[in-house]
C-alpha cells in the first residue's frame, strides 16, 4: 500500500495502492483488510481503484488462515479505532467474511440488541485503548459473537435445556463455526464461554450464592458485560445496578443486602432442610481428630 499523498488537494489523504489493486489483492487477499486498518487509523479514504476491487475478491478472504486473520483482528479491534473499523469494513463488504454468523444477524435484526452491544462494546474497548487500560480479545469476541450465540441458545432453552449449559453449548456451537474464518485459540474461547455462561447468574440476588459470586475469578468481566448488555438493551438494568451497588458495601452489609431481598435469607436451593436422623436412634458423633 503506497503512502497516502499529499501533492494536491484532490490526493490528499487518500489511500492508494502500488501497482494494480487486483493483482495485488489476489496476490495477498490480507491486503484489503489492512487498507480498511489505514483508513480507520488515520481518517483517510481508499481511492476508487484501491476499493473497486473488494466487491469481487473479498469471497478471497475465506482463503486466508484462520491464525493469520487473527493477527489482523487484533490490529483492527483493539488498537483504539474499533468502531470506525467494524464501520468501514461493513461498508465495504469485507466484515461478513471475518464473521459470517454475526453479519447474518445483523441483517436479520439491523436495528437489534446485537448492534447496540457490538457498538457499546467496541467504544467502550476504544476508550480503555486511549486510557492506557488493558484490552483482551476475549471479550470483544463475546461482544462481536453473542448476536449468534444468543439465538443458538434461545434454541436450547426452548427444549427446557439450563441456561448456563444452553448458553455453553451455543458458545461452542458458534466458535467451532468461527474458527474456520478467524481462529480463537482456547485461551481466549475457555474464558469467554465460562464470562457468557455466568449470566443467568446475575438474577440470584439472594443467600450465599450470591455473596460467592462476588469472589468468583470471572466475576469482573462478567459484570463488565452485564453492563454493557443493559446499556444495549439486552437487560433489565436495574439488575446491573443492584450489582453495581452491592459490590461498594462493607462484607457485613453485603450480606445483610442479600438476606433481604425477596426470598433471601437462604441460598438458591431455598429453606434448609432438616437434617435426617440417622435409622436406630441416636447420631453417632465422629471420633475426634488425631493430635
Amino acid at each position: 500500500i503506497e503512502k497516502p499523498s499529499f501533492a494536491s488537494k484532490r490526493t490528499a489523504r487518500t489511500i492508494r495502492l502500488i501497482g494494480d489493486p487486483e493483482t495485488r489483492y489476489r496476490e495477498d487477499p490480507v491486503r484489503m483488510l489492512r487498507a480498511v486498518r489505514f483508513e480507520a487509523k488515520l481518517g483517510f479514504s481508499i481511492h476508487e481503484s484501491a476499493r473497486a476491487p473488494f466487491a469481487t475478491l473479498a469471497g478471497l478472504l475465506e482463503h486466508i488462515p484462520p491464525a493469520r486473520l487473527l493477527d489482523e483482528f487484533q490490529k483492527l479491534f483493539l488498537a483504539g479505532f474499533g468502531e470506525r473499523a467494524f464501520d468501514l469494513l461493513r461498508g465495504h463488504g469485507l466484515f461478513g467474511h471475518l464473521f459470517p454468523a454475526t453479519e447474518e444477524h445483523l441483517a436479520a435484526e439491523p436495528d437489534g440488541m446485537a448492534i447496540a452491544l457490538i457498538r457499546a462494546g467496541l467504544r467502550n474497548t476504544d476508550r480503555r485503548v486511549a486510557e492506557g487500560r488493558p484490552v483482551t480479545p476475549m471479550f470483544l469476541f463475546a461482544v462481536l459473537l453473542f448476536g449468534p450465540v444468543s439465538a443458538a441458545a434461545q434454541r436450547r432453552f426452548e427444549t427446557g435445556m439450563p441456561p448456563a449449559a444452553a448458553i455453553a453449548e451455543a458458545v461452542d456451537e458458534v466458535v467451532s463455526q468461527q474458527n474456520r474464518r478467524i481462529g480463537i485459540p482456547k485461551r481466549f474461547s475457555i474464558p469467554m464461554r465460562e464470562l457468557l455462561s455466568l449470566q443467568p447468574r446475575f438474577h440470584r440476588r439472594e443467600g450465599r450464592r450470591a455473596l460467592g459470586f462476588l469472589s468468583h475469578p470471572r466475576f469482573r468481566a462478567a459484570y463488565d458485560f452485564l453492563l454493557l448488555r443493559a446499556e444495549a438493551g439486552a437487560e433489565d438494568p436495574q439488575v446491573a445496578q443492584w450489582w453495581t451497588e452491592v459490590q461498594a458495601l462493607p462484607p457485613e452489609q453485603q450480606r445483610e443486602r442479600v438476606g433481604h431481598e425477596e426470598g433471601g435469607g437462604g441460598d438458591e436451593q431455598g429453606p434448609r432442610r432438616r437434617r435426617r436422623r440417622r435409622r436406630g436412634g441416636r447420631r453417632h458423633r465422629a471420633p475426634p481428630a488425631e493430635t
